[in-house]
């Protein structure tokens, strides 16, 4: 995603002061003659994972309940816990020399109605994409018009970015290889390699073929899961399918998820290519 590097070494841009680092003068004299670099423009959005949710389902954050001590306790501890997760990956992609910036939805406005965005200003999504930097958001605790509070998934943000940016495809990256026709832990788990959204929002499985038409996907959602898990993923997937922006779910950090993010799939789905397509047919 990077063009133009003139040099093999990637040039850090965490600066921050950290215990037992003291070699910022050094990285900041290596951008006296650097030039900016371009990138194709994308935008980064990560869950709460084991970071967030034990905090929120403990507290009962996602039912609301400001009055509460308990979930107003709860409401913090969980937005200290996913912002120190936001700062870590910036940290990663900022070292990476990718120039990442932080967004937190509740520190952007953003809010919800019955757990539905009711606010959420874009705009600095979209100055900052301008600007060249790449923004990372992330599922947060925010407040909510009827119930207090509750919780914005990762999800529901990158649908409604999506509704708005108009991105020429989304990537869900997960710790498994795509969506399975039952959890995929259990023996026989077959991969669902595309999935079609008809207009009205429902979606079927084209490949592979089963001979059961009328088979049901299995899912489950893990206790500690207080956003959906992968019920709400195919569920926003489907809805970003319908505004004709192809989806893949495929397992991070393997050669499967870079040949996604690098736009390939765009053209032809390879045979060898393990993942879920997820996409509009009329």
């Amino acid at each position: 995603m990077m063009f133009g590097s003139s040099s093999g070494s990637v040039l850090e841009m965490d600066w921050s002061k950290r215990h037992g680092i003291s070699e910022t003068a050094n990285k900041v004299d290596e951008f006296m003659e650097q030039h900016v670099l371009e990138y194709n423009s994308f935008v980064v959005i990560h869950g709460a994972g084991s970071f967030g949710h034990f905090q929120a389902s403990k507290s009962g954050v996602h039912k609301g309940g400001l009055d509460r001590a308990l979930v107003k306790a709860g409401f913090v501890a969980t937005r200290i816990s996913v912002t120190s997760l936001n700062l870590d990956i910036v940290r990663a992609l900022a070292r990476e020399g990718i120039p990442s910036v932080a967004m937190s939805p509740f520190s952007c406005g953003w809010s919800t109605r019955e757990r539905n965005i009711a606010s959420a200003d874009v705009s600095t999504v979209v100055e900052a994409l301008d600007s060249g930097f790449v923004p990372v958001l992330h599922g947060d605790a925010v407040l909510d018009e009827s119930l207090g509070c509750t919780i914005l998934s990762g999800d529901v943000i990158i649908s409604h970015l999506a509704a708005h940016l108009k991105p020429q495809f989304v990537v869900f990256l997960t710790d498994v290889f795509g969506v399975y026709d039952r959890p995929p832990s259990e023996p026989n788990a077959v991969l669902l390699r595309e999935i079609a959204v008809s207009e009205d929002g429902s979606w079927s499985v084209v490949n592979p073929t089963f001979e059961d038409s009328d088979k049901r996907v299995e899912i489950s959602v893990a206790s500690h899961d207080t956003t959906g898990g992968m019920v709400t993923k195919i569920s926003e997937a489907a809805m970003i399918a319908k505004l004709g922006i192809d989806v893949y779910i495929v397992k991070a950090a393997t050669e499967h998820s870079l040949t996604a993010l690098s736009g390939k799939l765009r053209d032809k789905i390879p045979e060898d290519w393990l993942g879920t397509v997820i996409r509009y047919v009329p």
